[in-house]
């Protein structure tokens, strides 16, 4: 084979692969991951349900990438932002709109790793959390700069409250500004007055 041709497939199945992740997320969202057969999936993106097993060793593994890939994105992203080391208030703002962004242009992996995360097999979950910790962490330190006065125990209810509001609302929200009103209320909720 050439190199011309290996490149072709490489990507063609880096293409399906990806294709099968978006279905499979879809699909788990919708009908919960234990109810989604790997016939389903396979269908899904129009191949036979065995062939999911050339690109994840099991639909357990398929799963764990998922949740572990968005929590890895989120992590990342907010490192970049934190970074920038901008202003507290500033920094709060863009990670308020990140996590929005993310959550209104990928509910299906958001709301998996609202229900899902139980299903996965204990070093996946082990892995998912600690990605999750890290992210709310690089949040507090954030919080912290910005409300000193604030304990601990209040920044992380603060915290997982507008996690909340910013991961359930989008797929369900209504109005035309609706991404605006969520992270008005999500920066309220974090940085406002007592």
């Amino acid at each position: 084979m050439d190199a011309v041709t290996a490149t072709w497939r490489a990507t063609q199945k880096a293409h399906r692969r990806a294709s099968l992740m978006r279905s499979a997320a879809r699909l788990f969202a919708e009908r919960g991951f234990a109810a989604v057969s790997t016939v389903e999936l396979g269908e899904a993106v129009g191949m036979s349900g065995p062939a999911l097993y050339n690109y994840f060793p099991s639909k357990d593994a398929l799963l764990a990438e998922l949740l572990t890939d968005a929590s890895a994105r989120l992590l990342d992203g907010c490192r970049e932002i934190v970074a920038e080391q901008t202003a507290p208030a500033d920094t709060l703002a863009r990670l308020v709109r990140f996590h929005l962004d993310f959550a209104t242009a990928d509910p299906d992996t958001i709301r998996l790793q609202d229900r899902e995360l139980a299903q996965l097999a204990p070093d996946a979950n082990h892995e998912v959390r600690r990605l999750q910790r890290e992210y709310v962490q690089e949040w507090d330190a954030v919080l912290a700069r910005l409300r000193p006065h604030l304990g601990d125990d209040e920044r992380q209810t603060r915290l997982l409250a507008a996690f909340g509001l910013l991961n359930s609302t989008p797929h369900s929200a209504v109005a035309a500004n609706a991404s605006e009103i969520l992270a008005a209320m999500a920066l309220r909720a974090l940085a406002g007055t007592d």
